[in-house]
């Protein structure tokens, strides 16, 4: 299977468990705990003191073997270079002990990732067992708060092998990432789920205030039946404490706890505490052992652009929900069968579905992101992201609407979340006149971010509004946020629009145009004009759903006659292209000397950074947009048809080997992609063109990929997504983690949009519709996974019937849209086995009454 990795392809793994907005561990490919995101910023390529799972089998009184839960660590084994590094560590030291790579460990080890579940296999020919990790964080869709727990669960299966009785002891330990001062580790035990004991050992510090961004505490916990522990290993010099503990876990039984007080002299190394279950197995016999690690770290600090002139901290959201990292453990032990069982079943009904299987492995992949430290949610529960990771910071903040643009995950698997960026956009980056800062500066209600407009995350706001309104059906919201809609949309040709975008309302942006490539674009282009196109059009349609007619008329009236100039006039006959003289420096005139000095090419007396005649990837971006938000034609059908098979044509590369990339390199030698812009032959290249042109940045490829599929050419969309996946294979880089700006890149959720693609999935909660066309059968079947705002559930389509069903949440449902030319005739509609009565009409069927689905209920309609 593609999911599952072994040996040098575990390498660069590291599978984030953690919350949505609450910070994560790695799982590593080897099964190291690293990453350790858990301090409300990255923390890239870290790990947490001798942190680790170990496991021994006893017979008779003694210890047959004791190892490390880890596989070979791989090469390189150089050591990390870290400039200005701790003295005896980094490059030329090999590996740090802290990885426990030198301690005995598994030859052969295998992990297989179908996210929100990894699971690994652990095998050693001098172990008397097999062992099976399944690790995760809860992920249910529309369970913004379940799936935002601050932990990483754990559950451990251990098989007996042999023909005699083994005692086998799983053993959980932690280092305590606070400062060196003052540690207390304390072991609690409390009653948990069914009455069952939980065991706890909770790490923390004595010398911080609640309101100290270094408050905070670690719990390692698990309901064993039967525990031992060691709230310290021992301080001492050198390499004592390894020594020791080692020394004490291969010794026969249980751990003799060992404890020190906060005022004691502090060790040479990390505190560390070690929980350990003990089970005894007959021959054959299989049993499980349970583990979390939570953590607690409320306050959250802008160390990246941080406050002048007032408050720079607030505290992040699961700390209004849990006390300290305690109570977590208690919550995830207690709601432990629930929360797997939710959990699983989204899992499942993802990867049953019919889509490729490297299809599934892109949008399972990057619906990580939401649970690593690029995601945050603030005090009030806000959804708040970076567009993705540095090592150790944040890179480039403020839900950056353009990058956020095109991460399709969040708005149907949790829309409340979604919902909450469209109202701090609102709410604290719009300015008076309708001018939208594309970066939310934090704390809430510090002063705007400054910088010009941007046009496609202007517009896209817009875009983005009405999708959450027809996920949401809930037109009470829509009001609210009307006024400053409207406002987004008038920005285009107000008076005090300093970039002059239409100020004759001609339906086309020209003048300064900020954009995604963060640089401007001068001059008639369908990819920015596009998004523009449909903010009116969409803002037609809500104008005259809310009955303001005159706003309805106008924006509807300038959408036409932008329309049909972009295809009269920016199309080639092969694809869309920008209208501008590069030659004309009179073009940058009217924006100062600043953009004249960015942007003037004195050499080759030319306009820098723009697409001129060139294939770009974004050009029809719109209508892709459209397409997922049911707002109907936004270019020529046709025209955009022909513009998706000539991007394929000229920017798809099957090799890079043979490429000149100037700019970030994503895809290299034989690795392929879509890169951003070409010029093809007979096309004469701006000098310096536009910025990234010939990189290979996923988000922009998923969306091209999922745009073809759409326009049903299948086999060139899905031949980019598999060159995608083929450079995140374990080996060159981490499958969950696609990188642009840095690490977990926001943008890289485009790949969600595959789903609505290959489905041809419709809604409209507003009139309580929901569609589905698949764009092809796999033996005559077709199934996907659903979500919107009140549910979700799965789709699937044979010969013989339809059958969706409600897995969560519930379905208010009027009409069903389905191809119904292309299906036999209608023998019956049942609902969880009853019949409804319903009209077949032109495209699909209305039923008679409105139908409540509840969770677990289903509706089938079956063919004669």
């Amino acid at each position: 299977m593609k999911n599952i990795y072994k040996g040098i392809k575990t390498r660069e793994i590291s599978f984030p468990l953690g919350g949505i907005g609450s910070g994560s561990i790695g799982l590593a490919g080897n099964g190291q705990l690293v990453d350790w995101e858990i301090f409300n910023r990255p923390n890239k390529k870290s790990f947490n003191g001798f942190s680790h799972f170990a496991i021994k089998a006893e017979r008779d009184g003694a210890v047959v073997d004791a190892r490390v839960l880890q596989g070979d660590m791989q090469a390189p084994y150089m050591g990390e270079y870290i400039r200005g590094g701790a003295l005896h560590s980094g490059y030329g030291f090999g590996p740090e002990s802290q990885t426990m790579a030198g301690m005995p460990h598994f030859q052969k080890v295998t992990f297989q990732g179908e996210f929100p579940l990894a699971e690994m296999t652990f095998e050693e020919p001098a172990f008397p067992g097999n062992i099976r990790l399944m690790a995760y964080n809860p992920f249910i869709p529309l369970q913004a708060d379940d799936s935002s727990l601050p932990a990483a669960f754990f559950e451990w299966e251990i098989e007996n092998t042999t023909e005699s009785i083994l005692t086998y002891t799983i053993s959980l330990s932690a280092s305590n990432p606070q400062p060196t001062e003052k540690i207390i580790h304390t072991y609690h035990h409390s009653s948990g789920e069914h009455d069952r004991e939980l065991h706890m050992i909770k790490l923390s510090s004595n010398p911080f205030n609640r309101e100290d961004p270094q408050y905070g505490d670690i719990t390692i916990a698990t309901d064993a039946a039967n525990v031992s522990y060691q709230e310290f290993w021992y301080r001492g010099e050198w390499c004592d404490n390894l020594e020791m503990f080692w020394h004490d876990f291969t010794q026969p039984g249980p751990f003799t706890n060992r404890q020190y007080q906060e005022d004691e002299r502090p060790p040479h190394r990390k505190d560390t505490a070690s929980l350990a279950g003990h089970l005894t197995l007959l021959p054959g016999q299989k049993q499980k052992i349970r583990f979390t690690i939570s953590w607690h770290f409320p306050q959250v600090v802008n160390y990246w652009n941080p406050n002048p002139s007032g408050p720079n901290s607030w505290h992040n959201y699961y700390a209004t929900l849990f006390q300290d990292s305690q109570s977590t453990a208690q919550y995830a032990f207690n709601h432990w069968d629930r929360l797997y069982g939710d959990t699983l079943a989204f899992k499942e009904a993802l990867f049953s579905s019919t889509l490729p299987a490297v299809v599934l492995d892109a949008v399972s992949a990057n619906l990580s992101v939401i649970k690593t430290a690029t995601s945050l949610r603030l005090t009030d529960g806000s959804f708040y992201g970076f567009e993705g990771s540095i090592s150790d910071t944040g890179c480039c903040e403020g839900s950056c609407t353009h990058v956020w643009n095109y991460a399709y995950a969040l708005p149907f698997l949790f829309p409340s979340l979604e919902r909450s960026m469209r109202d701090l956009d609102f709410t604290y980056n719009q300015r008076e006149d309708g001018r939208m800062s594309f970066r939310l500066m934090l704390p809430l209600g510090r002063e705007r971010n400054n910088y010009r407009a941007c046009a496609d995350g202007q517009f896209g706001g817009v875009l983005k509004a009405y999708r959450e309104w027809k996920i949401s059906g809930d037109t009470a919201w829509l009001r609210s946020i009307w006024p400053a809609v409207k406002q987004s949309i008038e920005y285009a040709w107000a008076d005090t629009n300093e970039d002059k975008w239409d100020p004759e309302k001609k339906g086309v942006l020209t003048g300064r145009q900020h954009h995604t490539l963060d640089m401007e674009l001068y001059g008639a282009n369908s990819w920015l004009s596009g998004f523009y196109l449909a903010a009116l059009k969409a803002g037609a349609e809500m104008a005259s759903f809310l009955d303001d007619v005159k706003s309805a008329d106008t924006y509807l009236q300038i959408f036409e006659t932008g329309k049909a100039w972009v295809d009269a006039h920016l199309f080639n006959g092969s694809y869309y292209v920008q209208q501008i003289d590069l030659t004309d420096p009179t073009v940058l005139d009217s924006f100062g000397e600043e953009t004249i000095s960015s942007y003037w090419n004195k050499e080759t007396c030319e306009i820098k950074y723009q697409i001129a005649e060139g294939c770009v990837i974004d050009q029809v971006i719109a209508q892709w947009h459209a397409n997922l938000c049911g707002l109907g034609e936004i270019f020529d059908k046709k025209q955009t048809r022909i513009a998706l098979k000539s991007l394929y044509q000229h920017n798809f590369k099957s090799s890079m080997r043979q490429e000149a990339n100037t700019w970030r390199l994503y895809a290299l030698n034989d690795e392929g992609g879509l890169v951003i812009c070409t010029w093809p032959k007979g096309v004469s290249k701006p000098a310096i063109p536009l910025t990234y042109n010939s990189e290979t940045m996923t988000g922009f490829e998923y969306q091209a990929a999922s745009h073809m599929i759409q326009e049903g050419f299948i086999e060139e969309g899905v031949s980019i997504v598999a060159a995608i996946r083929d450079r995140y294979d374990g080996e060159k880089r981490n499958p969950w983690n696609e990188i642009e700006c840095g690490s977990n890149y926001a943008r890289s959720m485009a790949s969600f949009a595959l789903i609505q693609a290959f489905s041809g999935f419709e809604y409209n909660m507003v009139c309580k519709m929901i569609g589905f066309r698949p764009a092809q059968l796999v033996e005559g079947r077709f199934r996907t996974v659903w979500s919107l705002d009140m549910g979700w559930g799965t789709y699937e389509q044979t010969a013989e019937q339809i059958h969706i069903q409600v897995l969560g949440g519930k379905l208010e449902l009027s009409q069903l849209k389905l191809p119904l030319a292309e299906l036999p005739s209608i023998q019956h509609l049942q609902h969880d086995g009853v019949n409804i009565a319903f009209n077949r009409c032109e495209d699909g069927i209305q039923l008679l009454s409105p139908l409540n689905m509840a969770s677990k209920s289903s509706l089938v309609l079956t063919f004669r």
